[in-house]
């Protein structure tokens, strides 16, 4: 008893206050053990923040679990898609209009149409992994035009305008965020924090003589989206509808749609390339010879989803395009065989494809699910189908046991 009245007591403290009247004492015996607890109970009831319940990155386990593949039907009409997870697991189906609908289960089921904003879809949907706020871009109409950037606080449920500047690129000219993949939130190094999402120049009018002017690039905020600066332009004319995917080493890995072909119709013909200064220029581009872009059987290419799965360590990245060749074959002319691509390098090379859509398959936008939430472990896409937009959602597994392409090897897991 004596040793735990000495334990007992030194964690005792005896307090003496008089506040108003100085020959009045009151003594209270606090016990500093009990305080602790009782602050441990009200910590442990008190809500995590949506960065607490969702770290950036994890582990490869949960995308190797047993093989899937489910495809919704989520938008009708319209076009122009682009996915993104919020930070509490939330998936956002953005879609021209423009409108969004949320999917809190994974993606198993859809909810009402909510509006971002009136006007034209402007893509590069981007989620702020800082403090969870989500970015939209809309414009008046067609590009060339006026931009609006719309921002959430509540994971896509209610959006309101936002004061925003982008700024001119070193040719001076005003970039434009018309249907690009979505944005992303840089993790690794010095840029950690940085906004960053693909855009592009349209040269006049996007009148067809103007195509080959045309030129991609990107656009970054390090203050939370309030202004924006523009990268240099992509070192190749006639690009356009841009993807990017920040690397484990903090290099941003860059590929792009070809808008117009000089050389005219050509199986193979993305241009990739990479940045090593947080997307604001970009080295050794090339032609990414194993990887469509859009039809074969013309020169004119398809938005393109990609994303960089969720794992720490790890530069897994998933591509998805219509994969349908230059033959006269009913399912090899138009924008369909929707097919997503698998590189293990951080886009050195794509060993491995697998079809997810038989028919219409067009514009796609792809997202990784969030560690820690519903989504962990799934590959997303959200693409233009037969009569207005679906999500497929599929796991590396899944995909593993596609179809070998000889650009590079399957690595066993």
């Amino acid at each position: 008893m004596a040793a735990n009245s000495k334990c007992s007591a030194s964690f005792k403290q005896e307090l003496t206050f008089n506040p108003k009247n100085p020959n009045t004492t009151m003594r209270y015996r606090i016990d500093r053990l009990h305080i602790l607890l009782f602050l441990g109970i009200l910590i442990s009831f008190a809500p995590l923040t949506a960065r607490e319940r969702s770290s950036a990155e994890g582990d490869l386990k949960p995308y190797l679990s047993e093989p899937v593949l489910d495809i919704v039907s989520v938008h009708k009409g319209n076009r122009f898609p682009n996915i993104v997870v919020a930070m509490d697991g939330t998936l956002l189906a953005v879609w021209n209009g423009v409108v969004v609908k949320r999917s809190e289960d994974g993606g198993k089921t859809w909810g009402e149409t909510i509006s971002v904003g009136k006007g034209f879809m402007g893509g590069g949907v981007t989620v702020n992994e800082r403090n969870g706020e989500i970015i939209a871009f809309v414009e008046e109409r067609h590009p060339p035009s006026p931009l609006t950037l719309f921002r959430s606080t509540d994971h896509g449920k209610s959006w309101t305008k936002m004061d925003a500047e982008i700024k001119a690129d070193s040719n001076g000219n005003l970039p434009s965020s018309h249907m690009n993949e979505h944005g992303i939130t840089l993790r690794h190094g010095k840029h950690a924090g940085r906004l960053l999402r693909p855009a592009r120049w349209y040269a006049g009018q996007n009148h067809r003589s103007k195509w080959p002017e045309h030129y991609t690039n990107a656009i970054y905020s390090d203050d939370g989206g309030k202004t924006w600066e523009t990268s240099e332009p992509f070192p190749a004319l006639g690009t356009g509808e841009a993807t990017l995917a920040e690397l484990a080493d903090g290099r941003i890995y860059y590929n792009t749609r070809r808008h117009w072909a000089e050389e005219g119709a050509n199986p193979r013909r993305r241009w990739h390339a990479w940045s090593e200064d947080g997307g604001v220029s970009w080295k050794d581009f090339s032609i990414c010879e194993i990887l469509p872009d859009g039809p074969q059987n013309t020169n004119y290419g398809c938005m393109a989803g990609l994303t960089r799965l969720a794992v720490d360590g790890r530069d897994i990245i998933v591509y998805s395009n219509c994969d349908s060749g230059g033959g006269r074959e009913s399912s090899g002319v138009g924008r369909e065989r929707g097919t997503a691509w698998a590189s293990f390098d951080g886009g050195r090379t794509w060993p491995v494809k697998r079809l997810v859509q038989k028919g219409r398959f067009a514009y796609s936008s792809m997202t990784s699910g969030r560690p820690g939430t519903v989504t962990e472990g799934l590959i997303y896409i959200h693409y233009e189908g037969s009569g207005g937009s679906a999500v497929a959602r599929f796991n590396l597994s899944w995909l593993l046991k596609g179809e070998a392409t000889g650009d590079g090897k399957i690595p066993k897991f």
